[in-house]
């Protein structure tokens, strides 16, 4: 291992991102120290310090890997992300641009001119293109499709005609494919003479002489047989394979499930047209779960956390603007009972806590069946039964919380009346929001909806409500 491999291995991402921000940091010292100064050789020293701070940032970047480059640009507000990608190795920036979150890509995109684009983009496979091409300005699309070859534009039109979210769409063109009437000798010269594998590769696909898949040639089974022996005699007859239309996110789980390293995709035809990598499924999975917690709070998307402030609103006012209805609905329930509150102000001390509570029990619910329905875990036949397990859980949480809070509610007012009324609507609270946590993700899966989408809200405003109408409900029925 080089003295600079020790280096990187030693630091972590947290201090290389440190060190930028410490550089691009001083460079502005130095730069406002220069500006202040006069003389003859202002000018001169001005340029000289500059040029050698960018220097020094530019070796740091250059000893990084495109993924912790692209860690950094996300991490730096706007101005400085530019100035780091000004610095960036022009080759370098296509495996930058895949790494980058979409938000912060089109920032660098925007300053790019189409020689730059154009340059980055064709360094880039058939599947990485096509992940691009939807972000880029349409005639440099048209003058880098005209630059392909043949193979290669048909390749990236195949993977722009699927939806983003099949198979078809992540699938990778770059494989390599064997005869299975040869030797495994024949197959090891063969390999011999390739520059260099396809990232990933965990085995070979066996294809007759019209592109049908016949079975994998797993790698570690190449290498402990006998040379000898036909690849018939040792491949795998029956690989999991994915066809183009299916579903990507099953096809991770698929991944996950199988513990894979790449999988075949066929066609109808059982002819092979792609191949799926970990790599691919591992952004998927991490794509999902980030847009599955922002869906959760109401976001719309992924949001540059440096973005300018009218981005940032557009991404967030559909669901305050739901929320702040909603809140005021709760306020028009309070409103119903003032008079119960005057009479008896430990009510305004207390329904807060029936409420959060509530809330909190119902996120827990909503949690475990969004999860339970993105792992296939929820169907029909089931449903039933999951609302009585949820049901019976919060009975019976509420009623020995609730008894502990109706305890706590009697030393402190001294009034066994308030105490029993804390436990009844506590407990009754909790079934309610077991009951919405179910039925809200359900019920927006069956109207075509993801069903992490703004549930937080919505089941939070359910339980303030729900638990302020059943808490002084039953306080004025049973105190008044």
């Amino acid at each position: 291992m080089t003295e600079i491999e020790v280096k990187k291995a030693q630091d972590s991402l947290q201090d290389r991102l440190a060190q930028v921000i410490e550089l691009l940091q001083r460079q502005r010292v130095v730069e406002d120290l220069t500006h202040r100064q006069e003389g003859h050789h202002h000018d001169l020293v001005e340029n000289l310090v500059h040029r050698q701070n960018l220097v020094e940032l530019q070796r740091k970047l250059d000893d990084l890997h495109p993924a912790d480059i692209a860690y950094i640009l996300e991490a730096l507000p706007l101005d400085d992300r530019l100035t780091v990608w000004q610095l960036v190795r022009s080759d370098r920036d296509g495996d930058i641009l895949l790494e980058v979150s979409d938000a912060v890509r089109q920032t660098l995109i925007a300053d790019m001119d189409d020689h730059e684009l154009l340059a980055a983009a064709k360094e880039m496979d058939a599947d990485e293109l096509a992940d691009l091409a939807p972000e880029l300005p349409r005639d440099v699309v048209h003058e880098l499709m005209e630059s392909l070859d043949a193979q290669q534009r048909e390749r990236v039109r195949s993977a722009l005609s699927y939806d983003e979210e099949q198979v078809g769409a992540l699938m990778d063109f770059e494989m390599v494919t064997i005869r299975e009437d040869v030797s495994l000798e024949v197959v090891l010269r063969y390999l011999r003479r390739l520059k260099e594998l396809p990232g990933h590769t965990d085995k070979l696909f066996v294809v007759d002489y019209d592109g049908i898949l016949k079975g994998v040639l797993p790698i570690k089974r190449l290498l402990v047989n006998d040379p000898e022996k036909k690849v018939a005699e040792v491949m795998a007859n029956d690989p999991v394979t994915f066809h183009p239309e299916e579903d990507a996110y099953d096809a991770a789980l698929a991944f996950e499930r199988y513990d894979l390293v790449s999988a075949p995709v066929v066609d109808k035809n059982e002819r092979l047209i792609g191949r799926l990598t970990i790599d691919e499924m591992v952004d998927l999975i991490r794509e999902e779960s980030e847009s599955e917690v922002l869906n959760m709070a109401g976001l719309r998307e992924e949001e540059d956390i440096f973005a300018s402030v009218w981005r940032s609103l557009r991404n967030r006012w559909a669901w305050l603007a739901i929320n702040l209805i909603t809140a005021f609905v709760a306020s028009r329930v309070i409103g119903l009972f003032e008079g119960s509150i005057e009479k008896l102000v430990a009510l305004a001390a207390l329904m807060p806590i029936v409420a959060g509570i509530g809330g909190n029990s119902g996120n827990q619910t909503i949690t475990m069946i969004v999860r339970a329905m993105a792992l296939d875990q929820v169907s029909p036949g089931n449903t039933s039964r999951l609302m009585r397990k949820e049901l019976a859980v919060s009975l019976i949480n509420g009623l020995v919380w609730g008894g502990v809070i109706g305890v706590v509610a009697f030393w402190l007012y001294g009034s066994w009346s308030l105490g029993l009324v804390m436990t009844a609507a506590m407990t009754l609270n909790l079934l309610l929001a077991a009951l919405m946590g179910v039925l809200i993700p359900m019920t927006l899966t069956r109207l075509g909806r993801d069903p992490a989408m703004g549930s937080s809200v919505m089941i939070t405003a359910v339980t303030d409500s729900g638990g302020f109408f059943i808490f002084l409900g039953l306080a004025t029925l049973f105190l008044m």
